[in-house]
């Protein structure tokens, strides 16, 4: 597929919480298709402090609109400088990159998602139930303003929520949920996101039942072409690019997941 690099117009700022936003560009050119698990590198405009620049997993597309959002935790500089950003002020972007999410082994399948995690779930679960699987999805957050886009999420899916502090949800980590640790023999695959001890936990648990898991690794990127290395994942076939193999990889080839 090929890469494109365009000047995206800012149509707005969503604001979830205090740090968790949306960021919904319009392109100026006919969205190709994007599948879920892919992701963009985003340049921060115009700032004298940030030059590399950011990569995020696409959240939603609308062909409509000619739209792309990305969910974005406010974590430093260049994030805080994407939140203050202003509708009709111009960012570049480069993609769509890096591979997508395959199909599931079966028809039952479970999307478990931590925090910004979440971020690819959304696309894989409306393309799963426009294919008429039974969609699970397990959402974990911190606390209940951090849970987003629920009714999109409820649409396509059957949505398990999870915060730490159960003001929403099951009280405790996704990982100690009892879908996955009473009910996990009910799915044929699964596909994870979000922190990567939480990642590493769930295919654990996957792979120890024999079910197929895929995980979308958040590891640091810069280039987002292979080129600069700082993002290698470790798998029984030699390092990977995690930006030009992934981000998507099959839990049971990587070294520190299938354990």
């Amino acid at each position: 597929m090929a890469k494109l690099i365009e000047d995206f117009t800012v149509v707005d700022i969503n604001l979830y919480s205090d740090t968790l936003f949306s960021l919904v560009l319009k392109c100026p050119v006919p969205l190709p298709t994007i599948n879920p698990g892919q992701f963009a590198q985003v340049l921060v405009p115009n700032s004298n402090s940030v030059f590399l620049r950011r990569p995020f997993s696409i959240f939603y597309i609308n062909y409509d609109n000619n739209t792309i959002s990305f969910l974005i935790k406010e974590k430093g500089k260049g994030t805080t400088e994407l939140k203050n950003l202003k509708p009709n002020q111009i960012i570049n972007v480069i993609f769509p990159l890096g591979n997508s999410f395959s199909e599931p082994k079966g028809d039952n399948v479970l999307l478990v998602g931590g925090g910004v995690g979440i971020a690819p779930m959304l696309m894989l679960a409306k393309k799963l139930h426009e294919q008429n699987r039974n969609v699970d999805v397990l959402y974990g957050a911190v606390n209940s303003s951090e849970i987003v886009e629920k009714y999109f999420l409820s649409k396509y899916s059957k949505l398990h929520v999870c915060t730490d502090d159960g003001s929403e949800g099951f009280k405790g980590f996704v990982t100690e949920n009892p879908i996955l640790k009473q009910n996990i023999d009910k799915y044929d695959s699964i596909y994870v996101c979000g922190p990567d001890i939480m990642m590493k936990k769930v295919a654990k648990i996957a792979l120890d039942k024999n079910i197929h898991c895929q995980v979308s690794l958040e590891n640091t990127m810069a280039c987002g072409f292979g080129a600069c290395l700082c993002c290698v994942a470790e798998t029984v076939n030699g390092n990977k690019n995690t930006c030009t193999d992934g981000p998507v990889f099959d839990a049971s080839i990587l070294t520190n997941f299938n354990k």
